[in-house]
């Protein structure tokens, strides 16, 4: 009697030549877990339920799932910016709106990097260039990305008159890096064991400080 054949392994993961989606989004939990350095092909393919072959004709490499897990991972970033911006209601020219904005995308990005250690690490641990904007799968809802925002925030300071022109220049270099430094020390620095109510004042004070100095 001849040997039935067992029927090939359900491959939930995806369907209807979704495999790209599939293994992004597998490239993603990976990261989410153990940041980029997590990012394996291999892995990525194993949990989508499909053999390392089939990946390469998404993925021709390792590199090149981790540059569209960050480029997800950044897009995530704005999105978790224009939450905080999505907060303070519509729109407004008056300078304290303006002061309000600049606050509430540093406010959103410290906010990612706590909630979302491994893929914050992904979206801004090298290769990520500031001067390039946004493309369509790096950008938020509002089509810009985190860099973006931030020089929107300040442009719109300038506009409400709460920050003089001059000043301008250079300044979301200044706001970055200090958000960024402080977002770095709490989740891999001297801060990642601080108690979440000390760092909620840390942020505001630093978000309050950048404010000012500005």
């Amino acid at each position: 009697m001849p040997t039935r054949r067992a029927p090939p392994p359900t491959r939930s993961a995806y369907r209807h030549g979704d495999l790209r989606r599939a293994l992004l989004e597998a490239g993603i939990d990976l990261a989410r877990e153990g940041g980029p350095a997590a990012v394996l092909l291999r892995e990525a393919t194993r949990r989508a339920g499909v053999v390392p072959n089939a990946a390469y004709r998404h993925f021709a490499s390792r590199d090149d799932l981790l540059a569209a897990v960050r480029e997800a991972a950044v897009a995530m970033v704005a999105r978790a910016m224009e939450h905080e911006l999505a907060a303070l209601g519509a729109p407004k020219t008056s300078a304290r709106y303006a002061h309000a904005t600049l606050r509430a995308v540093g406010a959103g990005y410290l906010r990612f990097a706590r909630d979302e250690p491994g893929l914050f690490q992904t979206a801004f641990k090298r290769q990520f260039d500031p001067s390039v904007p946004a493309g369509p799968t790096s950008a938020g809802d509002s089509g810009l990305g985190p860099f973006g925002l931030l020089c929107s925030a300040l442009d719109r300071m300038v506009a409400a008159g709460a920050l003089p022109p001059a000043r301008r220049p250079g300044a979301e270099f200044l706001a970055w890096s200090a958000v960024h430094g402080l977002a770095m020390l709490t989740i891999e620095g001297p801060l990642s064991g601080v108690p979440d109510p000390m760092l909620d004042g840390l942020a505001e004070r630093l978000l309050s400080m950048v404010e000012r100095g500005l």
